[in-house]
């Protein structure tokens, strides 16, 4: 999973402010050798969704179980599901559960939690119905990890428009004396004609208006989210691997066609960068545009799946804020075929959806994921080394603010709850500056010949996706598949509380600190001072009187106390300022833009070009020439 952190919402907030796509034509299908046998199997869960039906903003659901010999049987849905590392109860968002015979005659059914139904009489049961609740349309858009279901992870029921189906929140599964989580599930969705669905399953069935995909079990079904909209799909082939790339722009500011060559070039650095770690026929990008001046989706970001990810942003991005937004974050996920979907513990491999039990190694999962997602853009040649160094030193500013002595492996394996959760943000920044200084241990000790990657491919020979391994084993599986030296790291700062000192590492390739110059945030003094607050009675962004202002501001002539209404023709207010920073994460030196204010009640257009200043910042750059050789393998492999 991936969330979005921008350093402006917490300079924002600190003022008081809260941050607030398959068409059969379209996508080929997989060779037959390839596709799940569709036979009717006895021993088999049918589900059917009817997207053609809406009540209430809701979507009717039917289940058909196979036999039972219990008298009862529970019927669940997630608590939570692999990636998101957050307890969101999936059964809330269900509406009218109903347990039916042959004849239709309603079986005596109790709710015994959020998550759970008990059905008596379960050797006459036929079918369970129920309705399954809109996400995106309620969201309060809180913060990280607070009260809303993350909206990558969430549902998006607009009729006749576009169904985000994320499979864990519209089908559940069935327990009696074990979890019948692994048997196969037949999953029919009927929809609009007009409307097509974007994802890695195969669909078997020929019709326009309905589609038939087949999962081996419960898992494989909730690892391939579904989007269905009016079909904006591109698609593309890297070495045998299909890329399968769907948009839903609500009011199509932006298309698959216009986005496609950025991501293009991203998954093809990608996939050059992991070689043949990954053997995927098929990977499905599914972004979803979020008109947030609508009850729409709040949580950008992205979460993982074995073959596809879920994005969710907001439409009103520029694309070249959405291009590199999409390139990060779009780039995590996709490595997450490497950890944990191809190396994992037995806890993610036999995933407990009632009652989870997380692994200790959210530093792989997470951390090294993250740093994988920064390193092959220098490796490849789509940054440089000092934004490469920057990127880190950045890291290691946001992981200071955290509880640097909690042991990783105990924080991993407590993430549910507190004082753990809190600290989830730390897999971002801490567990890829650890994944940074077990890369460079190996390089040193290999004379540059192998790295952290060589790791995750010995890794990934070694397990690979239908085989997990045991938490307690893994750092003994790493330190004999490398060296004594990675084994001492994972225990000392990996396992224990003492705080890694990067100034050690980095010098090991030739990298001491330094003053950097970067360029300032438009809205930002030193990175922390706003130079805008908001009105909270009009909800109206101000520049802050009485105060010096920046090159960006006095270059468009901007004074304190102009009331802005909007840049780029695009409105802006409290309600959507989220949306204004990420935006100007985007904007270059010499960039036309037009702003208009409100100036003493007058209101006036302002035409001109970007302008930003540069702050002086402690970063790290390359000093020390002895370490050439092998800083150059770290970065360029």
């Amino acid at each position: 999973m991936n969330k979005l952190i921008v350093s402006a919402i917490f300079a924002l907030t600190a003022l008081g402010y809260t941050a607030n796509a398959q068409k059969k034509a379209t996508v080929k299908k997989l060779p037959v050798k390839e596709q799940v046998k569709t036979n009717v199997n006895l021993n088999q869960i049918q589900a059917v969704i009817d997207l053609n039906k809406i009540k209430d903003d809701k979507v009717n659901v039917t289940i058909t179980p196979p036999k039972f010999s219990s008298n009862e049987i529970v019927f669940h849905f997630p608590k939570t599901v692999p990636g998101t590392y957050s307890a969101d109860n999936y059964g809330k968002l269900v509406d009218e559960f109903k347990a039916l015979d042959k004849n239709g005659k309603e079986l005596t059914v109790t709710k015994a939690d959020d998550n759970s139904w008990k059905i008596s009489n379960a050797k006459s049961l036929a079918k369970v119905t129920y309705y399954v609740n809109d996400t995106y349309d309620s969201e309060v858009g809180k913060g990280f990890m607070k009260e809303d279901i993350f909206s990558p992870s969430g549902t998006n029921i607009l009729e006749g428009k576009n169904f985000m189906v994320n499979n864990h929140a519209f089908v559940g599964y069935f327990e009696d004396k074990t979890q019948l989580t692994e048997i196969p599930y037949k999953l029919t969705i009927l929809h609009p004609k007009d409307l097509t669905g974007a994802t890695s399953l195969v669909d078997t069935n020929p019709s326009d208006t309905e589609d038939t995909f087949m999962a081996s079990r419960y898992f494989d079904l909730t690892d391939n989210p579904i989007m269905y909209a009016k079909a904006d799909i591109e698609t593309f082939n890297v070495d045998g691997m299909e890329i399968v790339f769907s948009v839903y722009s609500p009011n199509n500011v932006h298309t698959a066609k216009e986005l496609l060559p950025s991501l293009e070039k991203t998954m093809r650095a990608q996939k050059k960068f992991l070689g043949s770690i990954n053997n995927n026929k098929r990977y499905t990008v599914l972004l979803y545009l979020s008109d947030v001046e609508k009850n729409d989706a709040k949580g950008f970001g992205a979460l993982e799946h074995h073959t596809s990810t879920t994005v969710v942003f907001p439409e009103a991005m520029d694309a070249a804020s959405l291009e590199e937004q999409m390139k990060d974050v779009v780039s995590h996920e996709f490595f997450h075929i490497v950890t944990p979907l191809s190396i994992h513990s037995k806890e993610i491999h036999d995933f407990d959806y009632s009652n989870p039990k997380m692994s200790k190694h959210l530093w792989m999962y997470e951390g090294v994921t993250e740093y994988f997602a920064n390193l092959f853009q220098v490796n490849q040649g789509l940054i440089d080394a000092d934004e490469f160094y920057q990127r880190m030193v950045e890291k290691i500013s946001r992981a200071a603010t955290l509880n640097d002595t909690m042991p990783f492996t105990e924080m991993s394996a407590n993430v549910l709850v507190e004082p753990y959760k809190d600290q989830y943000l730390n897999v971002y920044e801490k567990g890829a500056l650890i994944g940074m200084c077990i890369d460079i241990i190996i390089r040193e000790q290999s004379g540059g010949q192998k790295g952290i990657l060589s790791l995750m491919k010995d890794l990934s020979n070694l397990y690979g996706v239908d085989k997990s391994f045991d938490d307690e084993e893994l750092f003994g599986k790493i330190t004999k598949l490398t060296y004594p030296e990675v084994g001492a790291f994972l225990n000392t700062y990996v396992a224990g509380k003492t705080p890694i000192p990067y100034d050690e590492y980095f010098a090991k390739v030739g990298v001491t600190k330094a003053k950097v110059q970067v360029e300032a945030n438009p809205f930002l003094k030193d990175q922390k001072i706003p130079f805008i607050t908001v009105n909270p009675s009009t909800k109206e962004i101000m520049v802050v009187p009485g105060g010096q202002l920046n090159s960006f501001m006095n270059t468009l002539g901007l004074k304190g106390g102009d009331i802005i209404t909007s840049f780029n023709d695009k409105p802006y207010n409290l309600d959507n300022i989220y949306d204004l920073i990420m935006v100007s994460q985007g904007w270059k030196t010499d960039d036309a833009i037009s702003v208009k204010i409100k100036r003493n009640g007058v209101e006036q257009t302002i035409t001109g070009k970007v302008k930003l200043d540069f702050d002086e910042v402690e970063g790290y750059t390359f000093t020390d020439e002895s370490k050439k050789a092998i800083n150059k393998y770290w970065l360029k492999g």
